[in-house]
């Protein structure tokens, strides 16, 4: 297939996607964002160009704050591909695509991946039964199309999103039947130690105080310290219960959201064979890079969630970033800017992460809630249990790969998005050998799934 030269592919058109393309393309550089949505925002700040004053006032500010990012993107010279599926980027910097039933191909002299995050996997009893999905899907809805449950919900887990959503939700008028949150009292003791830090950034604990007020002032039942958490229901969810304390709870509902934080989506920089290393504050994998972002395949860079997580803020410094270094590297601005320009920018992502130690040890999921009993579906696609991964193990299984040849675990549509995490540790929990040592899926292309039809007519 004869591909088209340019200069940069973005791929992703989030906060780290669209300031970095839009930093790239003042540069007179030739830059192309591929972006599987219908306009640009990532998850973060999905459909925010197209999102009616109403809802980006029921959404909040901080939801608002990509409008400039997406303006600006849309206002550069740089050529935003929406509808673009990415399914394979190769070390020599070809990156092909499906869109519009059409597969296409360009050759790069540098990427930028800005693929965001992916929410971690909650494997719990009854987590696939209908009914049960996560916040951050229903935080699409409610972004994408203003929609919201007919029903009262159950939100359950940890993390900053599940107190957003609330109130969000509030804001919408949906009826919260309970919040119950993972989070013990030996979390906020480990956090302690990051206090000092999280204290000079201020705003963003003050957000989080703010959202838990306003649930407690909706006397909205809360529930702290929840463990073992399970979903009731033969074909549908019917209830959640739970421990808190000792105490057996149940709370009826037909809608549960579930939520412990989000993970790298590390799918492109695993099939391009990129170093990754296991990060044992966040528990995941992230690709190893450096200052800049840039990976160890030279020219191809990370920036924001898929990096690590940081937020949104931190994304778009980091897009920045790359940008520069890129920029550079294209030999269209010299060291020296890029170095004073870098500096700057360093000094506000220094202080946008601060907080960061502090949630990743508050909001840290429970053991019991990634690494699930032996009757709990892990791969939901090829319908393994846990009790099969350890089962797998004993017969010689010694990581995620192997898993595949004993049972097909990650062979399916999804390609191991959901379930990567929770097959490591598990394996590793059954071998009794750190999560490090076990590693993750090999990842191949085609990253997102295509037909036959659709490769050949390429």
């Amino acid at each position: 297939m004869n591909a088209e030269v340019v200069d940069v592919v973005v791929v992703g058109a989030g906060p780290a996607g669209m300031a970095g393309a839009t930093k790239l393309a003042s540069y007179g550089l030739n830059v192309v964002v591929l972006d599987e949505q219908s306009s640009p925002g990532g998850q973060i700040y999905r459909g925010i160009t197209l999102a009616p004053l109403s809802r980006r006032d029921l959404l909040g500010p901080d939801y608002a704050q990509g409008n400039p990012l997406a303006q600006a993107l849309v206002a550069s010279s740089a050529r935003y591909e929406k509808g673009a599926a990415v399914w394979q980027v190769t070390r020599d910097h070809r990156v092909s695509y499906l869109r519009e039933g059409r597969m296409q191909t360009l050759q790069a002299k540098a990427i930028l991946l800005a693929t965001g995050a992916m929410e971690r996997p909650f494997p719990i009893p009854g987590w696939t039964l209908p009914g049960v999905m996560t916040a951050g899907a229903g935080q699409i809805l409610l972004k994408s199309a203003g929609l919201a449950p007919s029903e009262p919900v159950v939100l359950a887990g940890c993390g900053p999103l599940l107190y957003l959503l609330g109130w969000q939700y509030l804001r919408a008028g949906v009826e919260i039947k309970a919040l119950v949150d993972t989070t013990h009292h030996e979390d906020y003791w480990r956090a302690r130690r990051h206090l000092v830090a999280a204290l000079r950034a201020w705003p963003y604990l003050r957000k989080g105080l703010q959202l838990m007020r306003s649930l407690k002032k909706a006397c909205i039942p809360h529930y702290t310290g929840a463990e073992a958490l399970a979903v009731e229901g033969t074909d549908a969810a019917q209830a959640l219960t739970f421990q808190v304390g000792g105490k057996h709870e149940r709370i009826e509902t037909r809608c549960v959201l579930l939520h412990q934080g989000v993970v790298p989506n590390i799918q492109f920089s695993q099939s391009l064979r990129a170093t990754h290393t296991w990060d044992e504050m966040q528990l995941c994998f992230s690709p190893l890079k450096d200052s800049w972002g840039e990976l160890d395949v030279p020219g191809v860079f990370v920036a924001g969630d898929g990096g690590g997580i940081g937020g949104a803020q931190v994304a778009a410094l980091q897009g920045k970033l790359a940008a520069l270094s890129i920029a550079a590297r294209l030999n269209v601005l010299g060291a020296p800017q890029r170095d004073k320009q870098g500096a700057d920018l360093r000094g506000e992502l220094n202080d946008n992460l601060r907080i960061r130690p502090f949630l990743d040890a508050l909001y840290r999921p429970r053991d019991e809630h990634r690494v699930p009993s032996d009757d709990v579906l892990v791969c939901r696609c090829e319908e393994v249990t846990a009790g099969d991964l350890r089962s797998f193990v004993a017969l010689g299984c010694t990581g995620p790969n192997q898993a595949k040849s004993f049972g097909r675990c990650g062979m399916g549509p999804c390609q191991g998005r959901l379930c990567g995490l929770t097959v490591t540790e598990v394996i590793a929990d059954a071998r009794q050998v750190p999560v490090a040592d076990v590693g993750y899926y090999r990842i191949r292309p085609p990253i997102k799934p295509i037909t036959l039809g659709e490769l050949a007519g390429g």
